[in-house]
């Protein structure tokens, strides 16, 4: 995949960082982002900016981590677009989340595991289509799903403390 470099305007701004930014002010996605009760529901959830500050202050004194997202930025950026326009449908359903407590994500990727493991044992090995269905349920029901919310489990942990 060749990357395209990035343009500027005569003020030195990246022009896709400004598409970027007008996108999300048209789309009213801040606005969106208050009615939605995201950042009350975080608060009273335990989680505050000031919480925030211990990830940030990690991240900046691991330049590995640093260093994968500036190379991940130019990827990044085309799909950030499509994002800010999810992001309004998304933002009752984030508002919902931040209300679920460390100890129920963690019992959802239990759930998730015995869920993958009652597919491989109630689905017979009868048919190329009944075997990959078989190793899509694995996939997301026994790895993404477990591992995606056992972290969001311990980042809601650590941000709720």
């Amino acid at each position: 995949m060749v990357i395209k470099a990035p343009e500027f305007d005569s003020f030195g701004n990246n022009l896709a960082v400004k598409k970027l930014l007008t996108s999300v002010e048209t789309s009213g996605l801040l606005s969106s982002v208050a009615k939605s009760g995201l950042l009350s529901k975080a608060q009273k959830a335990g989680i505050s900016l000031a919480k925030l500050e211990p990830l940030l202050e990690l991240a900046s004194k691991n330049p590995d981590v640093l260093v994968l997202v500036e190379a991940s930025g130019p990827e990044l950026l085309p799909i950030l677009p499509k994002v800010v326009e999810v992001a309004p449908s998304a933002l009752p359903l984030l508002a919902q989340a931040v209300t679920i407590s460390p100890g129920q994500l963690q019992t959802l990727a239990v759930a998730s595991l015995a869920a993958a493991a009652a597919a491989v044992v109630l689905i017979p090995d009868d048919s190329t289509a009944l075997i990959a269905l078989q190793t899509l349920l694995v996939g997301t029901l026994g790895v993404a799903a477990p591992v995606a919310l056992a972290v969001g489990s311990v980042v809601l942990g650590r941000l709720t403390k």
